[in-house]
């Protein structure tokens, strides 16, 4: 049996709402929880088949034409078994949803740390022993800059309503200022890794990735092979944060090793090298344009970015995404402006888009609300939007006043707004910040197939991902509340191309669009059972393992004489056109800055969310949780940094590109707002992953300028930066 459903209207059903069971939307713990916090969950370099060679990568010292290399040393040492290099070796990793090979080739030299060998070998350390002996005969070639220059304005990425330079001169305020936010690196705590595994024309690889549907056949383009004798299996993940969207080198490296060797083959790549070459995000320079009458109402939005991205990438940071919807404002300019750099590849990271432009815009916000002289949480009030303003489509749902109007409670947002650097404690200055929340909700194709059988236990199966985001956890409650199950007779499996493609995780799509697709598969398996009772699946009430209607009570052994099985598949349709879905909410922070050092600690912080119906809110607080402590780091300390001369990483580990620690990260409280939204799907739910970080940062840029006048508008603001503003 399958269900297909398109998402071309809005679902008002409700039909989670109606369900008995009560297990969804409840904090349940995680199923595989334990598997992890005991070690035994395995990960993608832990499981190692018999016989396994190692390899590691060489990489470039320099940009150009890769001529010839020295590798007679590292041939001769005992326990090396091959050296693979050549064209088909990744150049670049690939974008997320891809779907097909990324730039290859090994020759063409365009960052350093690019890999241009891998050396395979009986054991890590010899491996490692000898690619550090290769050496590489490297010409100068044409070769983009390392840093950023001349930039390009794309037709497509460039838009304007209306007179914004009339607007601006005619306002009674105005806000005109540039930002910059440097390069960031995802920073997940599993390294990326690979084992790949031959049979035949049939290849296995356990690798650490987040999009399996897309990741095959990248896999098998960049091989070329056919992706029906690919098969990636990635049951967890730890962590990706957009770094394992696409396959990265050494997914193809250790297929070519495996294939010539006849032996499995793993590369893990070193901190180091996960720095060099896989995804950065895009440095940013905006500017912002805000135009406002006396009661600090938009009448004009300007926000234009500047990215860079390596050449024959067509990835750009959408910087400006949440912006032309966000907020009211009858004239506008909004564009992206592109440049091409020798530098590690610029792609996906954490909500990309709205976590850097989100947090630039906020920051202009507060500007204006200052100059105004409006308290920043009634100045956003006043410029929500009745409809998206730049298509003129009503939104799905905008939750963005009671997200602040509840976040200002919570928190006890102070609206008398005391004027910057006049609350001290001893040598510490004290202010508090706030900023909107925004980000875009998306709806994937998604399959999954659900498994009944009749002694109560039903088993799901979908090639989806779990990140870390609670993927186990959620499927599990929303089978077991639409089966009528307990929780412990639901087994989800994840991460196998052998089962139905889900949607994979990225985008803030994975719960609601995976989910969809489970959602659909257990409604078929509701309407067989309510067929054999003579009933309709609305009158149908499933509740521990007894199925009921019209006043009779059947066990499920009853109904099913063998074990019944369903796919449901859910697919994008016009909703996702007739109207702005997006997510919404409000952050407010508290920080102390040292009058002395220029030293910023946060205090507090509380973020409110809405996001549709939160399905599990212990996995929905922790995203949030998360996603504040980026914007700490974002806002204070991380900066990937790229030495001028030759855009190579200079501090490509942890001990340099500094995350915060528990020292950094306060109690953070998080709110989660009741809501309903029935464009999103047939769930009311929408994606909740990336909400926390766009623009988080912004509150505490703002708490530091309302602690000490000191405006930081080049991210982050390090104790530098904040000591030489107060000096003046």
């Amino acid at each position: 049996m399958n269900l297909h459903h398109k998402m071309d209207e809005a679902d008002r059903r409700n039909r989670l709402d109606e369900m008995a069971q009560g297990v969804l939307s409840t904090p349940m713990d995680r199923p595989e929880g334990p598997l992890k916090v005991s070690g035994t969950a395995t990960y993608a370099h832990e499981a190692q088949p018999d016989g396994m060679l190692h390899g590691v990568f060489a990489r470039a010292p320099r940009i150009g034409r890769l001529m010839g290399m020295d590798d007679t040393a590292a041939r001769g040492m005992d326990g090396v078994k091959t050296i693979i290099s050549g064209e088909r070796l990744l150049r670049n990793p690939a974008q997320g949803t891809a779907n097909e090979a990324p730039v290859q080739g090994a020759s063409d030299v365009h960052y350093v740390g690019q890999p241009i060998a891998l050396v395979v070998a009986d054991n890590f350390e010899t491996a490692r022993a000898a690619a550090q002996t290769i050496s590489f005969d490297i010409a100068d070639a044409d070769r983009a800059p390392s840093t950023p220059r001349d930039y390009e304005s794309p037709d497509d990425q460039q838009s304007s309503q209306g007179d914004l330079d009339r607007a601006m001169n005619e306002a009674a305020v105005s806000i005109d200022q540039t930002y910059t936010t440097p390069s960031h690196n995802s920073a997940a705590m599993e390294p990326h890794a690979s084992i790949a595994q031959w049979d035949g024309e049939k290849l296995v690889l356990r690798g650490s990735y987040q999009m399996l549907k897309y990741n095959r056949n990248e896999l098998a383009d960049a091989l070329g092979v056919d992706p029906e004798n690919v098969r990636i299996v990635s049951p967890y993940v730890g962590g990706g944060f957009g770094s394992k969207l696409g396959i990265a080198p050494e997914a193809v490296a250790a297929a070519l090793a495996a294939r010539e060797t006849g032996h499995p083959v793993g590369v893990a790549m070193t901190r180091q090298q996960v720095f060099e070459s896989t995804m950065r995000r895009s440095e940013t320079r905006q500017r912002v344009r805000l135009a406002a009458d006396a009661d600090g109402r938009l009448s004009g939005v300007g926000h234009d970015a500047w990215v860079s991205n390596l050449p024959e990438e067509t990835f750009f940071e959408p910087v400006t995404q949440a912006t032309p919807f966000t907020y009211r404002g009858e004239n506008r300019v909004i564009g992206t402006h592109v440049t091409r750099v020798s530098r590690t590849c610029a792609g996906s990271v954490r909500a990309p888009g709205e976590a850097v432009g989100v947090t630039c815009f906020e920051i202009a916000m507060d500007e204006l609300a200052h100059a105004a002289g409006i308290d920043p949480v009634e100045l956003r009030r006043r410029n929500i939007a009745e409809q998206d303003p730049s298509e003129n489509k009503p939104y799905s749902s905008n939750k963005l006043d009671a997200a602040l109007t509840s976040g200002a409670a919570a928190f006890g947002w102070d609206d008398s707004r005391p004027e910057p650097a006049s609350r001290r404690e001893g040598e510490w200055l004290i202010g508090q910040g706030m900023a909107s929340a925004v980000r875009v909700n998306t709806l994937m194709g998604s399959k999954a197939r659900v498994t009944l059988d009749p002694g109560g236990t039903a088993v799901v199966e979908t090639d989806m991902t779990d990140i870390g985001t609670g993927t186990y956890a959620i499927l599990t409650q929303l089978a077991a509340e639409m089966l009528g199950l307990e929780s412990g007779a639901v087994e989800v499996r994840l991460g196998d191309t052998d089962h139905p493609p889900g949607s994979g995780s990225g985008g803030s799509w994975g719960a609601s669009s995976a989910g969809s697709s489970v959602f659909l598969a257990c409604q078929s398996l509701r309407r067989h059972i309510a067929d054999a009772l003579g009933t309709s699946e609305e009158n149908l009430t499933l509740k521990d393992g007894q199925a009921i209607a019209d006043n009779r009570s059947v066990p499920l052994s009853e109904v099913l004489d063998a074990p019944l099985e369903s796919t449901g598949e859910i697919e994008p349709g016009d909703t996702g056109d007739d109207v702005r879905q997006a997510t919404w909410g409000a952050y407010f922070c508290e920080v102390a800055v040292n009058s002395v050092t220029g030293e910023t600690r946060v205090r507090r912080m509380h973020g409110t969310f809405a996001a549709g119906r939160i399905l599990n809110p212990k996995t929905a607080r922790s995203q949030c949780l998360g996603g504040m402590t980026f914007g700490i780091g974002m806002a204070l300390t991380e900066e990937l940094m790229h030495d001028p001369r030759d855009g190579h990483v200079v501090n490509r580990d942890f001990a340099e590109y500094h995350l915060p620690v528990n020292a950094d990260v306060p109690q953070i409280t998080v709110e989660l707002l009741d809501e309903r939204d029935p464009w999103a799907n047939p769930m009311q739910a929408k994606g909740i992953g990336e909400l926390g970080i766009c623009g988080a940062a912004a509150a505490i840029l703002n708490a530091i300028h309302n602690a000490t006048g000191v405006r930081v508008r080049d991210l982050p603001a390090t104790l530098d930066k904040v000591l030489a503003e107060m000096a003046d």
